[in-house]
């Protein structure tokens, strides 16, 4: 079997096979062996027909099938191995030529993984992040503890205001039709919460417990649900009661209650070293998100559509394991978004193509900076790995295990790459 290597534009490589003759005819011998005995053909006993009778009785072409199951897939799984390839999409098969007294001639199309050319990738400039806490952020800390330890009470000698936690029933029309999914009752709204079409909540204050009122708003533009996206929308709104906030004195009765500290002030410090540390943190991953994007920017590649449409499948699938912890599938969750899985796969094909674009670009820096993972780096991994999800017991087995060393190893050697480009990142 001769095979002629054939590398076109954009990854394409066309592999062309070629049995001689002789070889053909050997590959049918061996076919009609494998298969004489699924032959029948009265006057012969079963896997005694002679093979130019069953040709005859069948068709010449009876076993070509077979020979192409027993021939393609090895010699194309043999002609990867010694070229080196890295495959990224399905391979197509195409048969050229094939019959009795000639070559066996097919050829299988795929597209391989494309190299990346990186224009610069020390030195990006990005954005500097401010960890500076001020004092309005930690009262704003100050403020969501409260809120977490206010008292809910009924309130039933007032009108209803912002701030205030309602129950409605309502119900909602669209040219003085109802429309699905717009009525509830004893339905729980916290006025101001933005949780309703803006403009919504804002009509309800002034209401009083059993008042009926009628609410006129407009969906959004963009909303998820076309049929009712920048419609003119009423709605018969009745409120059944009102519950208040009482929020506790930021004193130093107040700490004690929500913490380990004695007073206030030490409660305050306390919630600014945290408030600098989170945006220490924020600060080192929005670093390395630009830095990243901007090796993005600067990576030539010509990726082949196939690549990316298996990164879409692969986030889809991450997509829908998440999904399946709530009880949804994918389906269910386009529905609920007015939308269809081909429209959901459309929009995640830009991030793909980032996302396939980073990694053959830290491939390529991975390359050039020669950079290596060490064995004891992988058994720690490992280790850590194990320690994760609780599994100690099987710590050698995991580090024996060759799938799992392969992730972590792959796994590390992005890590040291990404560390080189943000390490080497200028703030500005």
């Amino acid at each position: 079997m001769s095979v002629k290597v054939e590398k076109q534009e954009n990854s394409k490589v066309v592999l062309e096979f070629t049995m001689s003759k002789e070889d053909f005819e050997k590959a049918l011998d061996k076919a009609f062996t494998k298969n004489a005995k699924y032959f029948k053909v009265p006057g012969f006993r079963n896997g005694k027909v002679p093979r130019n009778i069953v040709e005859k009785m069948y068709g010449e072409g009876v076993l070509y099938e077979s020979v192409i199951e027993d021939t393609v897939d090895l010699a194309y799984a043999d002609a990867i191995e010694a070229n080196n390839l890295e495959v990224v999409s399905k391979p197509e098969l195409d048969i050229k030529q094939i019959g009795k007294g000639k070559e066996f001639i097919y050829t299988v199309t795929f597209y391989v993984k494309p190299e990346a050319t990186v224009k610069e990738y020390k030195g990006l400039e990005v954005e500097k992040f401010s960890t500076r806490v001020t004092k309005k952020d930690v009262e704003k800390e100050l403020e969501v503890a409260r809120d977490k330890n206010a008292r809910i009470v009924s309130v039933d000698d007032r009108d209803l205001k912002d701030g205030d936690i309602s129950t409605i029933d309502f119900e909602g029309f669209v040219d003085g039709v109802a429309f699905e999914g717009g009525k509830a009752e004893n339905f729980e709204l916290t006025i101001g919460s933005g949780q309703f079409i803006p403009g919504f909540e804002d009509q309800l204050i002034g209401m009083k417990i059993g008042e009926e009122r009628e609410i006129n708003v407009k969906f959004p533009d963009e909303y998820h649900a076309d049929n009712l996206a920048g419609k003119d929308a009423m709605f018969k709104v009745k409120l059944i009661s009102i519950k208040a906030k009482i929020l506790p004195e930021l004193d130093d009765e107040f700490a004690k209650d929500v913490s380990e500290f004695e007073t206030l002030e030490e409660y305050k410090k306390d919630l600014e070293k945290k408030l600098k540390s989170q945006k220490e943190t924020e600060a080192k991953m929005q670093k390395e998100n630009k830095a990243l994007e901007k090796l993005v920017e600067n990576t030539e590649v010509n990726i082949p559509e196939a690549m990316i449409d298996s990164e879409v499948e692969k986030m889809v699938e991450q997509f829908s394991a998440n999904l399946s912890y709530q009880g949804l599938t994918i389906e269910k969750y386009c529905e609920y978004m007015g939308s269809t899985l081909e429209d959901f796969k459309t929009n995640l094909r830009p991030n793909a193509k980032r996302d396939v674009t980073l990694k053959l670009a830290l491939e390529y820096i991975a390359k050039v900076e020669d950079i290596k993972v060490e064995e004891q780096d992988i058994d720690k991994k490992v280790e850590d790995l194990v320690k994760e999800y609780g599994d100690t017991a099987n710590t050698e087995s995991f580090k024996n295990n060759p799938n799992i060393r392969h992730y972590v190893t792959e796994q590390i050697l992005q890590e040291k790459t990404i560390a080189i480009v943000v390490d080497n990142a200028v703030e500005k």
